[in-house]
């Protein structure tokens, strides 16, 4: 398992490596993206995960 952990890891350093190559001096941009990108997604999931906590939690007052 160890092994399988290690080999996944150095599969994502040689991507990453690839990646920062082809792209060159755009990589700065492109990695603002991506994590503008994740951080997008994450705090709209937050925002979705609350508002359902708050309709729960109105919906049982109401009873």
């Amino acid at each position: 398992m160890q092994f399988l952990r290690l080999a996944g890891l150095a599969a994502v350093l040689v991507v990453a490596l690839l990646f920062a190559v082809f792209v060159g001096d755009q990589g700065p941009w492109y990695f603002a993206w991506v994590i503008g990108t994740v951080m997008i997604i994450l705090i709209s999931g937050a925002g979705a995960i609350l508002f359902d906590a708050q309709e729960t939690a109105s919906d049982d007052q109401e009873v």
